[in-house]
């Protein structure tokens, strides 16, 4: 593991010569030193000083082209400076004291050891000076650069107090395992499983935040798997936890659902499906447990766990505080659909059942076709391929059938106030039916989505149902 080498940026010059001008001490510390080591590109800087970080921030303003303007937050003791190559927070070195019912500190002005000890991880408790003596040394107490080298997380200090303290640290242990595809050091992650309760004084928004960085990784089965097996899944998302096991009655048994899930999701992760399709991976069969049935004839069966899946969607998205908007509504839609492309797969193609396919799914379709790729996970190879080449034929047909009708983003040419004006009309249910008769004849082919054409028909399914169009 190579030592890290602060960037040739006239920036840290400009730091330490005013903090030499305050007779202050000052370091790079945490993430952007970590990431110097990996060579990963950060863009974030922290600056600690033993001494007053904030007038140290205000001091290097001073010292730039165009006095860059700081942003004080008082309440958190730091400053923020942005400079048109990197964006720098200040602050005060400190120790900090924690009560049992909450994770937000205590926080004195402390020693730059007292501050790297109260770093979560040994891996971001290293430091670059910013100091004219020693300017660009590293600064590594607890051996975080060893454990980069070892590809380890691990916590400076006793973990059942840095876990106990600030119990969001646990989420961090395992979201940095699966960012960085390092393992968390035994000690620690016993420690994590011993104080799993704890997570429950963090607020949902911390959690989620956390859930989503651990979806974004190339791989997000391995965070998860290490959720499960620490006992914190079955607490911040008991559904999820409850797709594991096996259920075996005779000769039938159904497969583990929850790796099933995690499969799901890796294959999503690596076709590059983004935050809201891996979220739709995560809940394609999260209402498996709640449908699932014996059947002495055919085994174990999960009958419309697409739609109950589909109506929990938004109760999900609630508790965990994400997104109401279209963000849920993608989501749900891809968990109600994902299994209609698998059973066109099993028949023959018509142009009809695609028509409806294109209709439900509009824009999301390419995405729905993504996840039922990925949703394919059997370990027979064999039918697994076999599976990928009718879905090849099934998409083409899709592209065959939206280049002649057009239907994602489809809109019927005969509205409900077309109905009601030809019949003269209040709403009502005739309007549906009619409307409903309307939509079944253009997706089964019998009239085009053309005025002329669906007028005719409605005029006609009007007369069957005694209807006589007003004059106009």
């Amino acid at each position: 593991m190579q030592t890290p080498q602060l960037p040739d940026l006239p920036l840290f010059q400009t730091i330490a010569a005013a903090a030499a001008a305050q007779g202050a001490s000052a370091y790079v510390i945490g993430g952007f030193v970590r990431d110097l080591a990996l060579n990963r590109p950060s863009k974030d800087v922290d600056v600690v000083c033993v001494g007053d970080g904030i007038a140290l921030a205000q001091e290097v303003s001073r010292r730039l082209p165009g006095r860059p303007r700081v942003t004080v937050f008082k309440n958190f003791g730091t400053a923020m400076l942005p400079t048109p190559d990197i964006e720098v927070e200040f602050v005060g070195a400190r120790r900090e004291s924690y009560r049992a019912e909450s994770r937000k500190p205590e926080v004195e002005a402390g020693t730059l050891e007292e501050d790297l000890a109260r770093r979560d991880f040994t891996i971001n408790a290293l430091g670059l000076s910013l100091n004219e003596a020693d300017f660009g040394a590293l600064v590594d107490r607890y051996d975080g650069i060893g454990d980069l080298a070892r590809k380890l997380i691990r916590t400076p200090l006793d973990p059942d107090i840095t876990f106990s303290d600030d119990p969001l640290r646990m989420l961090r242990a395992v979201r940095f395992a699966a960012q960085l595809n390092f393992d968390i050091e035994p000690d620690t992650f016993d420690a994590l499983a011993r104080n799993k309760e704890r997570i429950k004084i963090v607020s949902q928004e911390r959690i989620t935040t956390e859930i989503n960085k651990m979806l974004l990784v190339p791989k997000p089965s391995y965070g998860f798997k290490l959720l499960f097996s620490s006992g914190l899944l079955a607490l911040i998302f008991p559904k999820m936890a409850g797709l594991h096991g096996v259920e075996k009655v005779g000769q039938h048994a159904h497969k583990d659902n929850f790796y099933h899930t995690l499969q799901v999701l890796d294959n999503v992760a690596a076709a590059g499906g983004g935050l809201w399709l891996r979220w739709a991976a995560v809940l394609h069969d999260i209402a498996k447990p709640a449908t699932k049935r014996y059947d002495k004839r055919v085994g174990w069966t999960f009958h419309g766990h697409e739609d109950k899946g589909a109506r929990w969607v938004p109760g999900i998205f609630t508790d965990f505080k994400l997104p109401l908007g279209e963000e849920m509504r993608q989501v749900q839609k891809l968990v109600k659909l994902h299994l209609r492309p698998i059973a066109l797969v099993k028949e023959v193609v018509t142009d009809s059942a695609v028509r409806r396919l294109l209709f439900e799914a509009g824009d999301d379709i390419d995405r729905l076709m993504l996840l039922c790729r990925a949703d394919i996970t059997s370990k027979d190879h064999n039918r697994v391929a076999r599976y990928l080449r009718n879905f090849d034929v099934v998409e083409q047909k899709l592209k065959e059938v939206e280049e002649k009708d057009s239907l994602r983003n489809f809109k019927p040419v005969i509205t409900g106030e077309i109905i009601m004006e030809t019949f003269g009309l209040k709403p009502s249910r005739a309007v549906g039916e009619l409307k409903e008769a309307l939509l079944e004849a253009i997706l089964e082919g019998r009239v085009r989505n053309e005025y002329d054409e669906a007028f005719a028909l409605l005029l006609e399914l009007g007369h069957r149902q005694g209807l006589v169009p007003v004059a106009g």
